[in-house]
């Protein structure tokens, strides 16, 4: 538990060591150990060096005050500044802009150094609240010294006035965060712990140079454990040479020049996030597009001629982000590795997606049993379990998963790949230059590594990194039908299921070989199954499932009892018992908070949070659940119920009928609220 014992002497008469001074993150020192000859225990003296908590909690960042003053000169200093000629190199053009841009803004608003203490207990705290507090504490002191009855009076009513202030301000406060984060949980999250005023310890280190170059090379050491694993195994981990590369007969050659309605609809619609890169922050540079607008257009459409990806834009801004906020920060392997990229590299990769996405729609090149970052796609399996089960078969599910999938995504596959499905010319030398030499740095606050060399892997963070992944993956398909496999799948998520009858053991020999072929295909192409994350279900009667279970084993298959596909629990006998019981424990967890808060809230805020914490939980694949007895969702009647009386007032022991009726005609409260059943 890297805690510190300090005694080292005996601190009893009888020459034991009983005393003990045990500490953990404190700088202590035992000074003496005394025999005052008043206890059979001696006295331990030690010094304690206590932590400020204060220091450990301020933040350095650095900002640049974006004052009105500075938007109104901005425009003016940026056209003095005359651009390079349109006829360089698209890398020249490129850095130009971003370094006129940069040297106006650091001449108007030069960025400083800032810490930031801690929120204040009460942000909601204003001007008018600190006159009506100091005017409450005079008359109370008045009181206090003269003991009359009128300055009693005047002490209460401005105490009252004070404390109706208080909770209108606080009110205020926490409903405008609401409304403007009501699509924002983690804002959303935050916001009700402060108004709980819960605070979760974490063992979150303090930024520094050293803690970013460790987690860098965490990152690279995970791929190249990954890629070495893959070689030691393979002794000839190559691109699969079964693949052709014979262009088909319609292929994307060059792109189309962007138009400028193009770029607007694109520029509204991507979200104005801001990396380190960027020159200018994003909320500032959006403000001013349209006197952009023009210059935008031609670098997209130079890199868009010129087959040339900007240098600039190929280094990410690495942001470790846990898993789960519940997870220990010292430990690397629960952090996963999301780029923070500039905002016009996603202009421009979100203005080749849709060029691509049109071409390999019209082509019909997506594997068709592939859901993920696919628009009107979802996994449609619960049909064929159900129909296996009405017929007395057992149904056979193995999930896979792959570590650190977009990661080691090999770049020299991957253009094959593109030139495989018709990708040529200037198109696949853009793609070519996009791929090759990135690099990225791990940022923390001020604190950042030194630039490390990408050799392999997409951006996760990027706009055209999931596309790219699931061209990547096209020929898992086929190597799965050729087993007669049933499949489907969600990004590296691949889920595998055959229909079995217990007397017949040749389909799961079948199914065994081809996942032997589905790890060989992915180690050519350097990919490693999660042996820890693969798990195996098997669907059915209790009685059949008992006597397949020698025959799975035989195969190397131990089932679990149920298995999380998605995000949805699934279970032996397709009851989604336990799926309801895990929707309705985090379902009242939050309800349980909100309840907490409702005292402060107002009717529409209470219906954002009932949306963003339980009802959008209740509505999630509820398509799975229909056809279920009335017995096993009468938790979730129950979950809802709940919700409705919080958010209406309702007492416990009123009739809950009239109080749904009420909600789903009353003008003030969202009918969606109370639509599941």
């Amino acid at each position: 538990m890297d805690f510190t014992q300090h005694v080292a002497q005996s601190t009893h008469d009888r020459g034991h060591t009983l005393d003990l001074v045990i500490t953990s993150g404190l700088s202590t020192g035992v000074s003496s150990v005394v025999d005052l000859a008043i206890s059979a225990h001696f006295c331990v003296f030690f010094n304690i060096t206590s932590i400020n908590q204060e220091e450990t909690s301020v933040r350095i960042v650095i900002k640049c005050h974006l004052t009105p003053e500075v938007a109104a000169g901005f425009l003016e200093t940026f056209k003095k500044i005359p651009p390079i000629n349109l006829n360089a190199p698209c890398d020249f053009i490129f850095n130009d802009f971003n370094s006129r841009l940069k040297s106006t803004l650091d001449l108007l608003a030069p960025p400083k150094i800032k810490k930031l203490q801690p929120k204040p207990a009460s942000p909601w705290s204003n001007e008018n609240l600190k006159i009506l507090k100091r005017s409450c504490r005079v008359m109370e002191r008045k009181w206090r010294k003269y003991k009359n009855t009128i300055n009693k009076q005047l002490y209460t009513e401005l105490l009252k006035s004070y404390n109706k202030a208080v909770r209108n301000s606080r009110n205020n406060y926490f409903s405008k965060i609401i409304s403007e984060h009501k699509n924002n949980p983690k804002i959303l999250f935050s916001t009700i712990t402060n108004i709980l005023g819960c605070e979760f310890s974490s063992l979150q280190k303090t930024p520094s140079d050293a803690l970013c170059e460790e987690l860098a090379a965490h990152f690279r050491g995970k791929v190249d454990t990954i890629r070495s694993n893959i070689l030691s195994s393979h002794c000839h981990a190559a691109p699969d040479q079964s693949e052709s590369v014979c262009l088909p007969e319609e292929t994307l050659d060059s792109f189309v020049l962007v138009e400028a309605e193009i770029i607007d609809k694109v520029f509204t619609s991507e979200r104005p996030t801001t990396c380190v890169l960027d020159p200018i922050p994003t909320r500032f540079f959006k403000q001013f597009y349209d006197s952009f607008r023009d210059e935008i257009l031609t670098l997209m459409n130079c890199s868009l001629q010129t087959e040339v990806f900007p240098a600039a834009f190929k280094r990410a801004v690495v942001r470790p982000l846990l898993e789960k906020s519940n997870l220990d920060f010292n430990d690397f392997n629960n952090f996963r590795p999301v780029s923070n990229l500039p905002f016009l590299s996603k202009i421009l990769e979100k203005l080749v997606l849709i060029q691509l996405n049109d071409f390999i729609n019209h082509q019909h090149v997506l594997e068709k049993f592939q859901s993920g970052f696919r628009v009107n796609h979802s996994t449609k399996i619960l049909n064929d379990f159900r129909t296996n089960f009405d017929a007395r078969r057992v149904t056979v599910l193995v999930l896979l998963d792959l570590s650190a999938a977009f990661d080691t995504v090999e770049h020299t596959i991957l253009l094959t790949r593109l030139k495989k499905i018709g990708l040529s010319g200037a198109v696949h030398s853009w793609f070519t230059s996009y791929l090759t030499d990135r690099t990225f740095m791990v940022s923390l606050d001020t604190c950042s590594s030194g630039v490390h060399s990408i050799t392999c892997g997409v951006p996760q963070g990027s706009i055209l990194g999931p596309v790219l992944f699931n061209l990547y993956m096209l020929p898992l398909g086929s190597v799965i039908r050729r087993h007669g496999v049933n499949f489907h799948s969600y990004a590296d998520d691949t889920q595998l299921y055959i229909s079995v009858s217990p007397d017949v053991s040749q389909p799961m020999e079948t199914l065994f070989n081809c996942i032997l072929d589905i790890k060989s295909w992915m180690t050519e192409n350097f990919l490693q199954l999660n042996q820890g994350k693969t798990e195996v279900l098997v669907i059915g009667p209790e009685a059949q499932r008992e006597k397949l279970l020698p025959k799975l084993q035989s195969v190397s298959f131990y089932p679990s009892l149920q298995v999380k596909n998605l995000g949805v629990i699934l279970d032996s006998e397709l009851t989604f018992i336990p799926h309801i019981k895990n929707i309705t424990k985090i379902g009242f967890y939050h309800l349980k908070n909100i309840a907490r808060a409702r005292p402060i809230l107002s009717l529409a805020n209470t219906e954002t949070l009932m949306h963003a914490f339980i009802i959008c939980r209740i509505d999630y694949c509820n398509a799975l659940l229909s056809g279920l007895p009335k017995k096993s969702i009468s938790g979730l009647q129950l979950l809802q119920n709940s919700a409705a009386r919080v958010l209406t007032k309702t007492r416990k022991r009123e009739h809950i009928t009239p109080v749904l009726n009420h909600c789903t005609g009353s003008p003030y409260v969202s009918g969606s609220i109370l639509r599941f059943f």
